[in-house]
Protein backbone atom coordinates (compact mmCIF):
# COMPACT_ATOMS: atom_id res chain seq x y z
CA UNK A 1 0.00 0.00 0.00
CA UNK A 2 3.12 2.18 -0.72
CA UNK A 3 1.41 5.23 -2.58
CA UNK A 4 3.44 6.52 -5.79
CA UNK A 5 3.62 10.48 -6.15
CA UNK A 6 1.45 10.28 -9.49
CA UNK A 7 -1.36 9.66 -7.37
CA UNK A 8 -0.76 12.93 -5.36
CA UNK A 9 -1.20 16.45 -6.06
CA UNK A 10 1.91 18.80 -4.47
CA UNK A 11 -0.91 20.35 -1.78
CA UNK A 12 -2.36 16.84 -0.39
CA UNK A 13 1.46 15.27 -0.58
CA UNK A 14 2.84 18.67 1.36
CA UNK A 15 -0.32 18.51 3.47
CA UNK A 16 0.28 14.84 4.52
CA UNK A 17 4.06 15.56 5.04
CA UNK A 18 3.34 18.38 7.68
CA UNK A 19 0.82 15.92 9.10
CA UNK A 20 3.12 13.23 9.45
CA UNK A 21 6.40 15.41 10.80
CA UNK A 22 3.37 16.79 13.42
CA UNK A 23 2.94 12.99 14.78
CA UNK A 24 6.61 12.70 14.50
CA UNK A 25 7.61 15.57 16.72
CA UNK A 26 4.77 14.56 19.16
CA UNK A 27 6.23 11.02 19.50
CA UNK A 28 9.25 12.07 20.01
CA UNK A 29 8.74 14.28 22.94
CA UNK A 30 6.51 11.53 24.14
CA UNK A 31 9.06 8.93 24.28
CA UNK A 32 11.93 11.35 25.44
CA UNK A 33 9.96 10.92 29.28
CA UNK A 34 9.43 7.41 28.71
CA UNK A 35 12.28 5.41 26.82
CA UNK A 36 13.74 2.56 28.66
CA UNK A 37 17.73 1.55 28.19
CA UNK A 38 16.67 -1.92 27.45
CA UNK A 39 14.22 -0.97 24.47
CA UNK A 40 16.80 1.14 22.46
CA UNK A 41 18.14 -2.24 20.59
CA UNK A 42 14.91 -3.80 20.82
CA UNK A 43 13.19 -0.69 18.69
CA UNK A 44 15.86 -0.97 15.84
CA UNK A 45 15.89 -4.54 15.70
CA UNK A 46 12.03 -4.49 15.22
CA UNK A 47 12.07 -2.06 12.30
CA UNK A 48 14.59 -4.34 10.50
CA UNK A 49 12.27 -7.30 11.44
CA UNK A 50 9.13 -4.85 9.89
CA UNK A 51 11.02 -3.79 6.86
CA UNK A 52 12.46 -7.38 6.15
CA UNK A 53 8.35 -8.93 6.13
CA UNK A 54 7.52 -5.98 4.04
CA UNK A 55 9.18 -7.18 1.39
CA UNK A 56 7.36 -10.83 1.50
CA UNK A 57 4.24 -10.51 -0.46
CA UNK A 58 1.44 -13.12 -0.19
CA UNK A 59 -0.76 -14.10 -2.60
CA UNK A 60 -4.80 -13.70 -2.15
CA UNK A 61 -6.06 -16.40 -3.36
CA UNK A 62 -8.89 -15.84 -6.82
CA UNK A 63 -7.73 -12.40 -7.01
CA UNK A 64 -4.68 -11.80 -8.97
CA UNK A 65 -3.80 -9.45 -5.94
CA UNK A 66 -1.33 -9.87 -3.46
CA UNK A 67 -0.53 -8.09 -0.43
CA UNK A 68 2.61 -7.46 2.99
CA UNK A 69 2.27 -6.81 6.45
CA UNK A 70 1.94 -3.46 7.65
CA UNK A 71 3.55 -4.11 10.65
CA UNK A 72 2.45 -1.06 12.74
CA UNK A 73 0.38 -3.19 14.72
CA UNK A 74 3.48 -5.70 16.23
CA UNK A 75 5.43 -2.74 16.72
CA UNK A 76 2.53 -0.59 18.91
CA UNK A 77 2.05 -3.76 20.74
CA UNK A 78 5.46 -4.63 21.52
CA UNK A 79 7.30 -1.23 21.86
CA UNK A 80 3.85 1.28 22.34
CA UNK A 81 2.30 3.87 20.21
CA UNK A 82 5.20 6.88 19.80
CA UNK A 83 7.74 4.19 19.41
CA UNK A 84 6.56 2.44 17.15
CA UNK A 85 4.99 5.55 15.11
CA UNK A 86 8.88 6.50 14.88
CA UNK A 87 9.98 3.19 13.94
CA UNK A 88 7.54 2.57 11.07
CA UNK A 89 8.77 5.89 9.67
CA UNK A 90 12.04 4.92 9.71
CA UNK A 91 11.03 1.74 7.46
CA UNK A 92 9.05 3.90 5.34
CA UNK A 93 11.93 6.11 5.06
CA UNK A 94 14.53 4.06 3.68
CA UNK A 95 12.26 2.18 1.67
CA UNK A 96 11.70 5.60 -0.70
CA UNK A 97 15.14 7.05 -0.12
CA UNK A 98 16.89 3.87 -1.06
CA UNK A 99 14.97 1.34 -2.69
CA UNK A 100 12.50 3.79 -4.60
CA UNK A 101 9.54 2.22 -2.89
CA UNK A 102 7.02 4.69 -2.68
CA UNK A 103 7.68 8.23 -3.82
CA UNK A 104 9.29 11.53 -1.77
CA UNK A 105 6.10 13.28 -2.61
CA UNK A 106 3.73 10.84 -1.10
CA UNK A 107 6.20 9.33 1.78
CA UNK A 108 4.34 11.44 4.09
CA UNK A 109 0.84 9.86 2.97
CA UNK A 110 2.53 6.54 3.42
CA UNK A 111 3.66 7.54 6.95
CA UNK A 112 0.73 8.70 7.89
CA UNK A 113 -1.58 5.73 5.94
CA UNK A 114 0.84 2.57 7.64
CA UNK A 115 1.66 4.86 11.35
CA UNK A 116 -1.29 6.88 12.42
CA UNK A 117 -3.87 4.14 12.34
CA UNK A 118 -2.62 1.17 13.63
CA UNK A 119 -0.20 2.75 16.27
CA UNK A 120 -2.83 5.37 17.33
CA UNK A 121 -6.06 4.39 17.00
CA UNK A 122 -6.24 0.41 16.43
CA UNK A 123 -3.24 -0.08 19.38
CA UNK A 124 -4.99 2.15 22.30
CA UNK A 125 -9.08 1.78 21.33
CA UNK A 126 -9.20 -1.70 19.86
CA UNK A 127 -6.42 -3.92 20.77
CA UNK A 128 -5.55 -2.88 24.13
CA UNK A 129 -9.43 -2.81 25.14
CA UNK A 130 -10.25 -6.09 23.90
CA UNK A 131 -6.86 -8.14 25.01
CA UNK A 132 -7.46 -7.02 28.75
CA UNK A 133 -5.21 -6.31 31.51
CA UNK A 134 -4.39 -10.65 31.72
CA UNK A 135 -4.81 -10.99 28.11
CA UNK A 136 -5.18 -15.36 27.34
CA UNK A 137 -4.42 -16.41 23.90
CA UNK A 138 -7.82 -16.06 22.52
CA UNK A 139 -8.30 -12.31 23.94
CA UNK A 140 -4.69 -11.84 22.19
CA UNK A 141 -5.70 -13.54 18.97
CA UNK A 142 -9.11 -11.99 18.52
CA UNK A 143 -7.54 -8.57 19.59
CA UNK A 144 -4.84 -8.53 16.81
CA UNK A 145 -6.76 -10.12 13.82
CA UNK A 146 -9.65 -7.04 14.55
CA UNK A 147 -7.04 -4.70 14.89
CA UNK A 148 -5.16 -5.32 12.04
CA UNK A 149 -8.25 -5.49 9.85
CA UNK A 150 -9.50 -1.85 10.90
CA UNK A 151 -6.35 -0.56 10.81
CA UNK A 152 -5.79 -1.88 7.08
CA UNK A 153 -9.20 -0.67 6.12
CA UNK A 154 -8.49 2.89 7.70
CA UNK A 155 -5.31 2.85 6.25
CA UNK A 156 -6.97 2.29 2.68
CA UNK A 157 -9.57 4.83 2.59
CA UNK A 158 -7.21 7.36 3.64
CA UNK A 159 -5.69 6.15 0.38
CA UNK A 160 -8.80 6.54 -1.83
CA UNK A 161 -9.43 10.19 -0.17
CA UNK A 162 -6.10 11.22 -0.51
CA UNK A 163 -6.29 9.86 -4.22
CA UNK A 164 -9.29 11.66 -4.67
CA UNK A 165 -8.36 14.78 -2.81
CA UNK A 166 -5.71 15.43 -5.19
CA UNK A 167 -8.32 14.89 -8.27
CA UNK A 168 -6.42 12.02 -9.89
CA UNK A 169 -9.19 11.45 -12.38
CA UNK A 170 -8.55 7.91 -13.48
CA UNK A 171 -9.74 6.68 -9.98
CA UNK A 172 -13.19 7.94 -9.44
CA UNK A 173 -14.12 7.20 -5.88
CA UNK A 174 -16.63 5.17 -5.81
CA UNK A 175 -14.60 2.58 -8.56
CA UNK A 176 -11.66 2.42 -6.59
CA UNK A 177 -13.19 2.34 -2.71
CA UNK A 178 -15.82 -0.51 -4.13
CA UNK A 179 -12.09 -2.52 -5.25
CA UNK A 180 -9.98 -1.15 -2.29
CA UNK A 181 -11.48 -2.04 0.81
CA UNK A 182 -12.57 -5.82 -0.04
CA UNK A 183 -8.94 -6.13 -0.93
CA UNK A 184 -7.52 -5.21 1.85
CA UNK A 185 -9.98 -6.43 3.98
CA UNK A 186 -8.38 -9.76 2.80
CA UNK A 187 -4.83 -9.07 2.90
CA UNK A 188 -5.84 -7.93 6.57
CA UNK A 189 -7.05 -10.94 7.81
CA UNK A 190 -3.85 -12.15 6.76
CA UNK A 191 -2.51 -9.67 8.73
CA UNK A 192 -4.04 -9.86 11.53
CA UNK A 193 -2.89 -13.85 11.51
CA UNK A 194 0.36 -13.55 11.56
CA UNK A 195 0.09 -10.57 13.98
CA UNK A 196 -1.78 -12.87 16.63
CA UNK A 197 0.94 -15.91 15.98
CA UNK A 198 3.65 -13.76 16.87
CA UNK A 199 2.02 -11.75 19.70
CA UNK A 200 0.85 -15.00 21.46
CA UNK A 201 4.14 -16.51 21.29
CA UNK A 202 6.03 -13.37 22.45
CA UNK A 203 3.44 -13.19 25.07
CA UNK A 204 4.03 -16.93 26.13
CA UNK A 205 7.40 -16.66 26.18
CA UNK A 206 8.23 -12.91 27.60
CA UNK A 207 5.05 -11.52 29.07
CA UNK A 208 7.44 -8.62 30.11
CA UNK A 209 8.02 -7.12 26.97
CA UNK A 210 3.71 -6.42 27.20
CA UNK A 211 4.05 -4.09 30.57
CA UNK A 212 5.79 -0.96 31.43
CA UNK A 213 9.09 -1.70 33.55
CA UNK A 214 8.62 -1.00 37.18
CA UNK A 215 10.84 1.20 38.89
CA UNK A 216 12.92 -1.25 41.23
CA UNK A 217 11.85 -4.12 39.55
CA UNK A 218 14.10 -6.89 38.08
CA UNK A 219 13.86 -7.29 34.80
CA UNK A 220 14.91 -10.27 32.40
CA UNK A 221 17.61 -9.14 29.67
CA UNK A 222 16.28 -8.87 26.55
CA UNK A 223 19.11 -9.87 24.27
CA UNK A 224 17.51 -13.30 23.88
CA UNK A 225 14.59 -11.91 22.06
CA UNK A 226 16.95 -8.89 20.19
CA UNK A 227 19.14 -11.85 19.37
CA UNK A 228 16.30 -13.51 17.69
CA UNK A 229 14.21 -11.08 15.81
CA UNK A 230 17.64 -10.30 14.55
CA UNK A 231 18.10 -13.77 12.93
CA UNK A 232 14.75 -14.01 11.77
CA UNK A 233 14.60 -10.62 10.35
CA UNK A 234 18.37 -11.80 8.58
CA UNK A 235 17.05 -14.84 7.05
CA UNK A 236 13.49 -12.99 5.89
CA UNK A 237 15.24 -10.52 3.98
CA UNK A 238 18.26 -12.75 2.45
CA UNK A 239 16.31 -16.04 1.66
CA UNK A 240 12.24 -15.82 1.99
CA UNK A 241 12.23 -12.51 0.14
CA UNK A 242 12.97 -14.66 -3.12
CA UNK A 243 9.10 -16.39 -2.38
CA UNK A 244 7.49 -13.17 -2.85
CA UNK A 245 4.70 -13.06 -4.63
CA UNK A 246 4.89 -11.62 -8.42
CA UNK A 247 1.25 -10.04 -8.03
CA UNK A 248 0.12 -6.79 -8.09
CA UNK A 249 -0.20 -5.46 -4.46
CA UNK A 250 -3.81 -4.38 -3.35
CA UNK A 251 -3.30 -0.72 -4.45
CA UNK A 252 -1.79 -1.37 -7.75
CA UNK A 253 -4.53 -4.43 -8.59
CA UNK A 254 -7.23 -2.03 -7.70
CA UNK A 255 -5.46 0.63 -9.78
CA UNK A 256 -5.27 -1.36 -12.50
CA UNK A 257 -9.08 -2.79 -12.17
CA UNK A 258 -10.11 0.78 -12.03
CA UNK A 259 -7.96 2.96 -15.02
CA UNK A 260 -6.36 -0.17 -17.18
CA UNK A 261 -3.13 0.84 -15.42
CA UNK A 262 -1.55 -0.73 -12.68
CA UNK A 263 0.86 2.61 -12.57
CA UNK A 264 -0.37 6.12 -13.83
CA UNK A 265 2.16 8.51 -15.70
CA UNK A 266 3.35 11.46 -12.93
CA UNK A 267 3.60 15.20 -14.51
CA UNK A 268 6.75 15.45 -16.15
CA UNK A 269 7.63 19.01 -15.02
CA UNK A 270 7.36 20.84 -11.33
CA UNK A 271 7.88 19.03 -7.87
CA UNK A 272 7.11 15.60 -9.34
CA UNK A 273 9.76 15.34 -12.18
CA UNK A 274 12.35 17.22 -9.58
CA UNK A 275 11.36 14.54 -6.75
CA UNK A 276 11.76 12.04 -9.23
CA UNK A 277 14.57 12.79 -10.19
CA UNK A 278 16.05 13.04 -6.91
CA UNK A 279 14.75 9.31 -5.73
CA UNK A 280 16.54 8.14 -8.75
CA UNK A 281 19.95 9.26 -7.62
CA UNK A 282 19.88 8.50 -4.36
CA UNK A 283 17.65 4.58 -4.46
CA UNK A 284 20.92 2.35 -4.94
CA UNK A 285 19.05 -0.42 -5.37
CA UNK A 286 15.24 0.35 -7.00
CA UNK A 287 12.73 -1.98 -6.65
CA UNK A 288 15.06 -4.33 -3.97
CA UNK A 289 17.62 -5.37 -6.93
CA UNK A 290 20.50 -4.51 -9.27
CA UNK A 291 20.07 -1.47 -11.59
CA UNK A 292 19.48 -2.68 -14.60
CA UNK A 293 21.75 -1.22 -17.16
CA UNK A 294 20.23 1.80 -19.61
CA UNK A 295 21.20 -0.48 -22.59
CA UNK A 296 19.31 -3.27 -20.80
CA UNK A 297 16.29 -1.40 -20.37
CA UNK A 298 15.84 0.34 -23.75
CA UNK A 299 16.64 -3.24 -25.27
CA UNK A 300 13.44 -4.55 -23.04
CA UNK A 301 11.27 -1.70 -23.88
CA UNK A 302 11.64 -2.56 -27.22
CA UNK A 303 11.46 -6.48 -27.12
CA UNK A 304 8.58 -5.92 -25.34
CA UNK A 305 6.86 -3.22 -28.13
CA UNK A 306 7.13 -6.38 -29.96
CA UNK A 307 5.64 -9.23 -28.04
CA UNK A 308 2.19 -9.29 -27.02
CA UNK A 309 2.79 -11.43 -23.84
CA UNK A 310 5.52 -11.24 -20.89
CA UNK A 311 7.30 -14.16 -20.17
CA UNK A 312 6.22 -15.87 -16.38
CA UNK A 313 8.75 -14.46 -13.74
CA UNK A 314 10.28 -17.79 -12.12
CA UNK A 315 9.24 -18.65 -8.42
CA UNK A 316 10.39 -18.68 -6.20
CA UNK A 317 12.45 -15.52 -8.03
CA UNK A 318 16.39 -16.51 -6.30
CA UNK A 319 18.27 -13.42 -6.68
CA UNK A 320 21.20 -12.20 -4.90
CA UNK A 321 20.32 -8.43 -5.26
CA UNK A 322 17.33 -9.51 -3.42
CA UNK A 323 19.15 -10.22 -0.87
CA UNK A 324 21.27 -7.75 -0.66
CA UNK A 325 18.90 -5.27 -0.44
CA UNK A 326 17.14 -6.74 2.32
CA UNK A 327 19.94 -7.40 4.14
CA UNK A 328 21.55 -3.49 3.52
CA UNK A 329 17.74 -2.06 3.65
CA UNK A 330 17.43 -3.91 7.06
CA UNK A 331 20.64 -2.87 8.36
CA UNK A 332 20.13 0.76 7.25
CA UNK A 333 16.18 0.62 9.28
CA UNK A 334 17.96 -0.97 12.45
CA UNK A 335 20.47 1.71 12.19
CA UNK A 336 18.26 4.30 11.71
CA UNK A 337 15.62 3.47 14.36
CA UNK A 338 17.97 2.59 16.62
CA UNK A 339 19.77 6.20 16.38
CA UNK A 340 16.64 7.86 16.72
CA UNK A 341 15.72 5.45 19.99
CA UNK A 342 19.26 6.24 21.49
CA UNK A 343 18.85 10.23 20.54
CA UNK A 344 15.99 10.33 22.58
CA UNK A 345 17.35 8.35 25.89
CA UNK A 346 20.64 10.38 26.12
CA UNK A 347 17.85 13.70 25.82
CA UNK A 348 16.07 11.97 29.02
CA UNK A 349 18.83 11.19 30.64
CA UNK A 350 20.22 14.33 30.69
CA UNK A 351 17.35 16.28 31.35
CA UNK A 352 17.24 13.72 34.31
Amino acid sequence: MHMADALLSPAVGGTMWAASAGLLAYSSSRLKATMDDRRVPLMGVLAAFVFAAQMINFSIPGTGSSGHLGGGLILAVLLGPHAAFLAIASVLSVQALFFADGGLLALGCNIFNLGFFPCFLCYPFIFKPLAGENPSKGKLMTASIIAAVVGLQMGAFGVVLETVASGISELPFSSFVLLMQPIHLAIGLVEGMVTAMLVVFLHKARPELFNAPQPGAESRPLRPVVIGLALAALVTAGTLSWFASADPDGLEWSMGKVSGKEELEAPEHGIHNTLDALQKRIAFLPDYNFKEPVAAKSESSASETKTEAKPAESWPNVSAGTSLAGLIGGFMTLCLAGLVALVLRRRTHVKA
